[in-house]
């Protein structure tokens, strides 16, 4: 028997990679007919850094994420999924995704791409889905790039 999810959580961030992870997200969505979660994580160590000499950044971050979740949120309703809700946070990504975002939506499937937008990042402290895979009180799945 295959297992039904209730509510998805997929991140995002505006990479291709979190793009292919929300179409996954959407079909599991409509095949289980569970709530969908599109969540955007401010990494706040930077822009922190940067409003202290800009604060227009912070501005223009959560201004990024709005439009973000609301496009992303757009594909997912048109697609048919019934039940679509976003959130718009600030911290550690790799944190607040399994941690705050899962237990406030009581989440029982986190979705993630497998690489985002900062490689740097990536080389020097790890992925975000793996850490989101080592927090997680759920199950994850890490979708992978066509290539």
């Amino acid at each position: 028997m295959t297992e039904k999810y209730n509510t998805i959580l997929v991140a995002v961030d505006g990479s291709k990679a979190a793009k292919r992870a929300l179409g996954k997200a959407i079909d599991l969505s409509k095949k289980d007919e569970a709530k969908l979660v599109i969540s955007y994580v401010i990494d706040n160590r930077t822009t922190g850094t940067i409003e202290h000499y800009d604060r227009t950044y912070a501005q223009q971050a959560e201004g990024y994420g709005v439009d973000l979740l609301e496009g992303y949120k757009s594909i997912a309703l048109e697609a048919g999924v019934a039940n679509v809700t976003t959130d718009l946070g600030y911290g550690s990504p790799k944190v607040r995704i399994p941690k705050d975002v899962a237990e406030k939506f009581h989440v029982d499937l986190i979705i993630a791409g497998a690489t985002g937008v900062n490689a740097v990042e990536r080389f020097l402290i790890g992925s975000v889905s793996e850490s989101i895979a080592r927090r997680a009180k759920c199950d994850v799945l890490i979708v992978r790039n066509e290539d």
